[in-house]
């Protein structure tokens, strides 16, 4: 009985929250891999991109509940995705179109995109407070437990009860969804294949009469979609707050990176690998290991290797150590 409430205490506070996380850590990693593999450019302001894609969608959310309409025991936000999808896209297109074309057509290299791109995050990050403002927001409703303490208790007769969030079981469900879409719009259709055809080999593509700047405007097109998506279910699992988007830059590069820049796979990958690192090396282990080793051995301290507050120095760690051993990452990346 012991080594069940163990399991149920690890997969309350590490296995389901690592999941989740590391679900919407993935979509968002896709996205900055795309950048890289196909527009051949580390794009920092991506961060701010899911910020306002969520904005837009947060925004649009809030006028459906003012209206009264409801997805029932769904989150109302559900509804409002495709609208942040199309704002989003817009000013991806607006930047592209204003900014980064100027650089693509001088052939600039791609240290001057990053630079570029720094600057856009900026811009970003001040329309997005400007817009909705720095603090946090809350957006949710519907049911907000899939399964709750008393009905497992009930259920199984443990003493350490298993709490699954609504919107967990939504990320998870949504995020291979969309994965799986994405890979069957890359392998099976012609823009996809274009796509893979552009990041494999720019000069030949251009040979075979691919349309470079359409391929462009799909990428965009794609990334706004992942990181929208992604943004909504990070801001719907936790809260909205423009600085945090900020912030999870560096776990997502880190995702990115750790499982191959420009490999999708790799950032699927890249992003549980980072999300289970965080959640385990930040949780404290006290009560889990209470429940397996005996009284006389049980830990009389928090067992906690790191407190969550610094769960980004993980992130910071494992890209360095990537970085020094493993540069090209779990999967090789470079192409999509």
């Amino acid at each position: 009985m012991d080594m069940l409430n163990a399991f149920v205490a690890l997969s309350n506070f590490v296995l389901i929250p690592a999941i989740a996380y590391g679900s919407q850590l993935a979509l968002g990693a896709l996205g900055v891999t795309l950048v890289y593999g196909i527009l051949r450019f580390s794009n920092f302001a991506h961060g701010d991109t899911m910020a306002f894609g969520t904005m837009v969608a947060i925004l649009v959310t809030w006028g459906l509940q003012s209206l009264g309409v409801s997805l029932g025991p769904l989150p109302t936000a559900l509804l409002a995705i495709p609208f942040g999808i199309v704002g989003c896209a817009l000013l991806l297109l607006a930047t592209d179109r204003l900014v980064f074309r100027f650089y693509r057509v001088q052939k600039a290299v791609p240290v001057i995109l990053v630079i570029v791109s720094m600057g856009v995050m900026f811009v970003y990050n001040g329309l997005t407070r400007l817009v909705i403002g720095p603090e946090n927001r809350t957006f949710a409703d519907g049911a907000r437990y899939l399964v709750n303490a008393r009905q497992f208790r009930e259920w199984t007769g443990l003493a350490e009860p298993l709490v699954i969030r609504g919107t967990q079981a939504i990320t998870v469900v949504t995020a291979v969804i969309v994965v799986a879409l994405l890979f069957w719009f890359l392998t099976r259709t012609r823009t996809g294949k274009s796509m893979r055809a552009f990041s494999d080999n720019e000069d030949l593509a251009l040979l075979s009469g691919i349309d470079p700047e359409r391929v462009v405007r799909v990428t965009w097109l794609i990334v706004a979609a992942l990181a929208t998506i992604a943004g909504v279910l990070y801001g719907l699992d936790k809260s909205f707050m423009p600085f945090t988007y900020f912030q999870l830059l560096l776990p997502i590069f880190a995702a990115a990176i750790v499982g191959g820049l420009g490999s999708p796979l790799g950032a699927i990958a890249g992003g549980y690998v980072i999300a289970f690192s965080e959640v385990a090396i930040t949780y404290a282990w006290k009560k889990v290991l209470g429940y397996v080793l005996p009284d006389s051995l049980a830990p009389d301290g928090l067992v906690q290797l790191m407190a969550t507050d610094y769960k980004f120095a993980v992130s910071f760690m494992i890209l360095v150590v990537v970085l020094l051993f493993r540069p090209t990452g779990l999967f090789r990346g470079k192409s999509v």
